[in-house]
């Protein structure tokens, strides 16, 4: 049997019709750069997550650039985050001329730890970022409490995190702002790059609106230095085309995973560890194991596709040298780097699917001793 990483054939195919005909109407309407189709999904994405505002971008990244600017971020400012994130949660904030300052994460549930983020905060801290890694929210109370303290902002990067909820409520909904990566691969994917910024601060949306578009107040009146960061109708269309099956997709994800659980119990891996008061919705399901590599070429050798996220912390890549830090400074996200690894994840993974993969795994890796 050949188990794919992930199946966007599939998903496609689930909601062929109404995909397919959301992208005739943007054809036909010529929407293709602003109007009614972005200002829909705006509107029915920002009801979705419990907000009062959403604007549509071009990718996860631009998004949190963009809430960043809005938040008055810029050179002399520092911006703490996970040590162990995609780059793009570090670029975003390099990119506006602050400096991202690095901690690491919570053994458990690999989110940012609240503890390590009270350590890290200066005179020049002003924006905390938690990543709600994997699909899981961070435990966003302990981080909003040291916020509201220190009286510093809050810009969650829900990039994996499109419907998962803390506490009962979506992320997205408990930061200043809040920014959500729409990049097919997604819970909730684009076909194509794309992205959003969620807040309940009015002034926030208008500023992003200006950064975002070349900093135009009218046709040729333009009030700051900004960028070309816009959502496309095309890819509006289709992310509220799949909306509505969002919840739906996110629930066979739960199912999938608690599939998972039970199928790996007592095998020579550890499985996620899911927050108490959190609904974790299996954007990856990772899974921890010794020899990772040579477990991971044993899968391929079987047909089952695997992926890992990430096999290099921040602090570590070559890109963010400058910032000082050095293998050892943040030895759990360093420890996990080395051993993670991501199932096959997708809502239509088949049983069957799943239990080739645990069959695999338990000829691989044995049972615990």
């Amino acid at each position: 049997m050949k188990v794919p990483f992930v199946d966007l054939k599939a998903q496609h195919a689930a909601l062929k019709e109404e995909v397919e005909s959301a992208i005739m109407n943007v054809v036909a309407d010529a929407a293709f750069v602003g109007g009614k189709y972005v200002a829909a999904f705006e509107e029915d994405f920002a009801s979705y997550c419990g907000v009062s505002h959403a604007v549509g971008t071009s990718s996860g990244t631009s998004a949190l650039q963009l809430a960043l600017l809005a938040m008055g971020v810029g050179p002399g400012d520092e911006v703490i985050t996970a040590a162990n994130t995609f780059i793009a949660t570090a670029e975003a904030i390099s990119h506006t001329g602050a400096r991202p300052v690095l901690v690491d994460m919570d053994r458990e549930t690999y989110n940012i730890s609240a503890a390590a983020v009270e350590e890290a905060i200066t005179d020049k801290t002003k924006v905390l970022v938690p990543v709600h890694l994997y699909g899981q929210p961070a435990d966003m109370d302990p981080i909003l409490e040291i916020a509201k303290r220190r009286n510093l902002l809050v810009l969650e990067d829900a990039a994996q995190a499109q419907g998962a909820r803390y506490k009962g409520r979506r992320c997205g909904s408990f930061g200043h702002a809040a920014a959500f990566s729409f990049y097919p691969a997604k819970n909730l994917g684009a076909y194509g790059d794309a992205g959003a910024v969620v807040t309940n601060d009015a002034g926030y949306v208008e500023s992003i609106r200006l950064y975002m578009n070349h900093g135009r107040r009218s046709a040729h009146d333009h009030a700051v230095i900004g960028f070309n960061e816009r959502l496309d109708g095309l890819q509006a269309a289709v992310l509220n085309a799949k909306l509505s099956a969002l919840d739906e997709w996110n629930g066979l994800r739960r199912e999938a995973a608690s599939r998972y659980d039970s199928l790996l119990a007592g095998l020579d891996l550890e499985t996620p560890k899911v927050l108490a008061d959190a609904e974790h919705i299996y954007h990856l399901y990772v899974v921890r194991v010794k020899q990772r590599d040579d477990v991971r070429a044993a899968l391929a050798a079987k047909d089952v596709a695997t992926g890992i996220h990430y096999p290099v912390p921040v602090h570590l890549l070559d890109a963010y040298k400058e910032l000082g830090y050095g293998r050892g400074s943040f030895p759990e996200a360093e420890g996990a780097a080395d051993e993670i690894m991501s199932l096959p994840m997708f809502p239509h993974i088949t049983e069957e699917q799943q239990q080739f993969v645990a069959a695999c795994l338990e000829e691989i890796v044995g049972k615990k001793s």
